[in-house]
Formats: structure tokens, sequence, C-alpha cells
């Protein structure tokens, strides 16, 4: 017979609450996060600087081995209030819960690099922001394309240094070429056939396809006024309207002075192998732009042979990633992250 009155949540261990906002920037708790912080979550804090937002799955993609790994890892920088994070409303199903970096995360980065929070700067207010922001699905979509290369190059393994070895966030390159262009991210992929870098134009399909065409024409300003034919890739969400915008793209493409110094390829979330375990954009997707007809029909091909699309193109230069033009009138800006992770810190054990 059970005699015991013992309420459930009383047998429940006591779970630690999440870190006062105030006492997030104290002394002692910095000295805390010394002791628990990776040189895996301190990469983590830098991209979400980066990039704004980066979804749990995103995450795992970039980072982590399994979603349950994830999961407790998230959710202890979350109390350390490292990062922050919301979930987003949808109308069917539960959206994955979105990170961003938080204000304890914000002091380990500026100490980092001896400087003070405002020098990065960060707000808290504003990094959760974007919650709210209308550009919020395609800032998430960006990273689901750069997500999945990560996780392509994890796979492939970093032996020979293939794969991702770039990844800029759209406001670094607004900082760089933003009075000729915006693109929404430039990445470098490194295959068998040499280094690609490109810029990538992320569509939504909330633009008019004249719009999506002309933005050509500042593709074609930009390398005219660096000297550099720099791939654009444009990455559409379904078939169908990439059909569409190839044919406006290739009017506009054959308008231009010098159209070998555009380089242009397109292709459709649609096209991805979703029977495959890891669907990546490096898959054979991608079809350059026809530079005589809009009709023409080249073979799809993956991001390691797209550099043979174009055999006029130099090998890229070092990139210079150390970006001293600051934000807000600030006199230093953080490098950009590298697109992997340090290798996972081995599990201490406690001795005998």
């Amino acid at each position: 017979m059970i005699t015991t009155t013992t309420r459930q949540h009383q047998l429940r261990q006591h779970l630690p609450g999440r870190t006062a906002a105030r006492a997030a920037n104290s002394i002692e708790h910095q000295a805390a996060l010394a002791g628990r912080l990776t040189p895996r979550d301190k990469w983590l804090l830098a991209l979400l600087h980066e990039h704004r937002v980066l979804t749990s799955t995103q995450v795992q993609d970039a980072a982590f081995p399994s979603s349950r790994s994830t999961r407790q890892r998230l959710r202890e920088l979350y109390l350390w209030r490292a990062v922050s994070r919301f979930q987003p409303f949808r109308q069917l199903g539960s959206a994955p819960m979105h990170y961003v970096l938080g204000p304890a995360g914000a002091a380990v980065l500026a100490a980092e690099h001896g400087l003070d929070v405002k020098d990065l700067g960060y707000r808290h207010d504003r990094a959760m922001a974007i919650a709210h922001n209308q550009r919020l699905a395609h800032t998430v979509g960006v990273g689901d394309f750069f997500t999945s290369l990560i996780a392509r190059t994890r796979q492939l393994g970093t032996r020979r240094g293939d794969g991702l070895t770039a990844w800029w966030a759209e406001a670094r390159c607004a900082r760089h070429f933003g009075d000729l262009v915006i693109p929404d991210a430039y990445g470098r992929w490194r295959g068998c056939a040499g280094e690609l870098e490109f810029f990538l134009e992320y569509d939504t399909g909330s633009e008019s396809l004249t719009k999506v065409a002309r933005k050509l024409l500042a593709y074609a300003r930009l390398a005219d006024s660096t000297g550099i034919a720099t791939p654009v890739l444009l990455w559409f969400p379904t078939s169908r309207r990439e059909v569409n915008a190839r044919a406006a793209l290739a009017r506009v493409h054959a308008d231009l002075e010098r159209p070998a110094d555009v380089p242009v390829a397109t292709a459709a979330a649609d096209l991805l192998d979703r029977t495959a375990v890891r669907p990546s954009p490096a898959d054979a997707v991608w079809l350059p732009l026809a530079t005589r007809s809009p009709n023409q029909t080249s073979p799809r091909c993956g991001l390691d042979e797209l550099a043979d699309a174009w055999p006029h193109l130099p090998a890229p230069a070092a990139v210079d990633a150390t970006d001293l033009v600051g934000a807000e009138g600030a006199a230093y800006r953080l490098p950009a992250p590298s697109p992997l992770p340090p290798r996972p810190t081995p599990t201490r054990h406690p001795g005998p």
C-alpha cells in the first residue's frame, strides 16, 4: 500500500534559474563564465554577432553532432545570458527557437578583443528587435543557405581544407561595397577545381523579377570599380520562379557593357534532393546564366564545378577579414569569424 504523500514536483531536481540582467554584466558573472565557455561557445557568440540570428537547427548544422547536445548547450548559454532567444509565431506547427547574442556574450566578445561593449555597436534591445523585423524570414533563409554549406563542409572533413572558407553577413558587405551594391552575403567555397568566391542574392519571391534582374547593373558597376569579376549566385524558392527570373536576368545581362565581368548562376530550393541526409546548396543545382540566349540549357553543376563555367576568372585573392570600418562611427570592428567551429573541447573527467 502506498502511504507517501510526497508531491511529484518535490521529487524533481532543482533547476537553476536564469542569471538576472544586471548580474549578467557583473565582474563575478564574467569570472564564472571564464571557466564555463569553451572555444566553440565563443565562436558561436561571434557568429551570432556577425549574422544577428540563428535557429537551433542552424546551430546544430554548424557546430553540434545531435539535436540533444544542441539543446543542452544552448539552454546553458541561455541561462548564463550569453545568448537570448525567441520563438516566432507560425500559423501551422511550431517554429524553431531563434537565438541572438545576449548581454553576457557581448561582454565576453568585447573583453576578448580588449574593447568595451559599446565599441561593438551592441545593444540587447536592438539584438532582440530582429524578432519583429520584416526581414526576419530573409535573414533566416540566408542563414539556412550557409549553415547547410557548413554542415556539408563538416561532413567532408577539413583535412584538405575543402568546403566553405568564408561567410560575410549583409552588414559587413554593406560596409565594403554599400556605395555600389549590398549583397545578401559573401562567401567562398573551395573544391577540387579550386576556390570560388561569390555574392549571394537570396530571393524570397517578394520582389518583382524586374527589380531582381536590375541588381546586375549594380554588380557591373562594382566590377568596373574594383576590376574584379565576382560571380553572383541567385537562390530562388521554386524552379518556376527561377525560370521566369532567368529570362529577365538574361535580358539585363546581355545589355551590360562587359557581361563577362558579372558571371551569374541560378538555383532553386525545390531542386534539392529532400531524400538525402543533408541536402545542400553545394549539390548539382546551379545553372550558369546563358550569355548568348536565355533558352540555353547548360547542365546543372555543384559549387565544386561551378568555377569551370567561367574559365576566364582568375583565382580569388586573399581576403583581409579585419575590416576596420566600424558600425555607428566606431573605430574598430571584429574580424569575420571562421565559418567552421573549433574542435569540441574534450570532456574533463574528475581525478581519482
